[in-house]
């Protein structure tokens, strides 16, 4: 393998593979990507359905809190897919691009150049939208986005009942208008999963600028003179960077590594020996994920996922790209407001026709679906540390889930909602028993209590390596880390603040726009 290249991206999860397929545009520019994974192909990374199960394997990064206060002391998974693809060969690929209001307020948090005019164009510049072009969509671009292949009628159930409760049904939640129902759009092509290291990276492998390092974690960022010169590997290798070391390797692992340099507070770095390189108080700080509950119904009709994993289903998907496996498991949307005067939604219902519990490891013998209500605005905020000096130990992390009293109410009233939802018809045609939380708890507390005892994360963790120019950033609007020469941070950590949806979309907008800055393709100070 090659020592040397001008660009040294670590980690290719979904902000790393568009990077490395855009800056190798540039037939003069030699782009190293390593990745402490595989080659990200397993079947069950292709089969849709199959994501859980890719959970807690050598697939996943596999990450715990520490006891979350707030959670009854309990600790949360926090999945990470690891291989090419990165998360976006692991989640469930749901194509949600937030609210402009989000990156309206990136930018009027110091992000200056991220506001809604501006990271549009590159939303677009990524999408291939099975529907065609329209005002909000594109074609063209690297990343599928289809229609799910084959909904369950649960799923049409849960639509029309939205609509009975007052929930509108709308065509484009990626549209002008977030509220209300709809089916989920999805990133596969044809029935089967398109993560980015399918849209982005492997149709540049083959360019000769490009060399792609599997197997290799990233141990420590070297610096000269206050640049950045090099990356070593846990192995002993260094790769050395000509013009950049950009970091792609995620919420957890850009902090971590660059922790691990001595890029951080003084304080951490010093307790646990690290000579500091530039003391940079943000790293680390400013984490933000999506909490969710599910409330849970048995189902008296035989309409859901519970024959996915039937001989049948295997045949159908393998030879038709069809069927309960091609099914991203949560098929539908409804974005609502959990009260009155929210200038926007703030919970994500995610309707899924399975019993998802534990997830996705919980089993049930029968029918069930799952109405999931997900709090898109959390106002809790923690932080990813330092366990030790060692960038082999994995480190600290404590989101401070429901922490904060309105994220509580919040989530209780997405309980309320889903279960009339579920009480509307034709849905109720369709629902047995309350599995969870259960019918017996009915008032606020009770309920309170319950979300503190199953409240779970939604795998989007962000923000721990922040844009802005304020003393906590980490990064400045053109994602250089301050105090740093030829360092930038390109992934999921750089956001201000978390979307109102899910955030594969967002973080592959990122890395577009940051392949443009890295060019120059941005005017200065944009």
């Amino acid at each position: 393998m090659s020592t040397v290249a001008d660009y040294v991206i670590v980690g290719a999860g979904s902000a790393g593979c568009v990077l490395a397929a855009r800056l190798t545009e540039d037939p003069d520019a030699r782009v190293l990507l390593v990745e402490a994974g595989g080659s990200g192909r397993h079947p069950n990374i292709a089969i849709p359905a199959a994501f859980p199960k890719q959970f807690h394997t050598g697939l996943d990064w596999d990450y715990q809190t520490e006891p979350e206060p707030a959670c009854d002391g309990r600790s949360l998974y926090i999945p990470r897919g690891k291989g090419l693809g990165g998360s976006s060969s692991m989640n469930a690929m749901l194509y949600v691009r937030g609210r402009p209001l989000d990156y309206d307020l990136w930018e009027a948090q110091g992000a200056a150049g991220w506001g809604w005019r501006d990271v549009r164009p590159y939303f677009l510049r990524a999408e291939d939208n099975a529907r065609g072009v329209s005002e909000h969509h594109a074609v063209g671009g690297s990343l599928r986005v289809e229609d799910e292949r084959s909904p369950r009628r649960l799923t049409g159930r849960f639509l029309a009942a939205a609509a009975a409760a007052g929930i509108p049904r709308i065509d484009d939640y990626n549209g002008p208008e977030q509220d209300g129902a709809a089916l989920v759009q999805v990133t596969q092509r044809s029935g089967r999963r398109w993560s980015a290291a399918d849209a982005y990276l492997r149709p540049a492998m083959s360019r000769p600028n490009l060399e792609v390092v599997t197997g290799g974690q990233a141990s420590r960022i070297h610096l000269r003179d206050g640049r950045a010169t090099a990356v070593s590997l846990l192995d002993g290798r260094t790769l050395r960077a000509e013009r950049e070391v950009i970091l792609s390797a995620g919420t957890i692992n850009s902090p971590q590594l660059l922790l691990c340099s001595g890029i951080g507070p003084e304080e951490q770095l010093r307790e646990h020996d690290i000579d500091v390189q530039v003391d940079l108080p943000g790293v680390g700080e400013n984490l933000q994920d999506h909490p969710f509950l599910t409330a849970v119904w048995e189902a008296t009709l035989p309409e859901s996922l519970a024959d996915a994993t039937k001989p049948k289903a295997l045949a159908e998907w393998i030879l038709r790209r069809s069927g309960p496996l091609s099914s991203s498991v949560a098929e539908a949307f409804a974005f609502v407001r959990s009260r009155p005067g929210l200038p926007a939604a703030d919970l994500q219902l995610h309707f899924a026709p399975a019993y998802f519990v534990d997830h996705g490891a919980g089993e049930y013998d029968g029918h069930a679906f799952t109405c999931g209500p997900v709090l898109i605005a959390p106002r809790s905020r923690g932080w990813v540390r330092l366990r030790s000096a060692d960038p082999g130990d994995k480190p600290r992390i404590l989101t401070n889930t429901l922490s904060e009293p309105e994220d509580v109410a919040a989530l209780v009233a997405g309980v309320r909602i889903a279960r009339e939802i579920a009480a509307s018809e034709p849905l109720a045609a369709a629902r047995g028993i309350e599995l969870f939380p259960g019918g017996g708890l009915q008032d606020d507390a009770d309920l309170e209590a319950d979300a503190r005892q199953r409240v779970d994360l939604l795998y989007h963790p962000v923000g721990t390596c922040r844009i802005g120019t304020d003393e906590l950033a980490v990064v400045d609007p053109q994602l250089r880390v301050h105090g740093v020469d030829a360092l930038r941070v390109v992934d999921a950590s750089v956001m201000p603040l978390i979307p109102g949806g899910n955030t594969n979309a967002p973080t592959i907008m990122i890395a577009e726009r940051a392949s443009d800055l890295i060019r120059g393709r941005v005017p200065a100070g944009v």
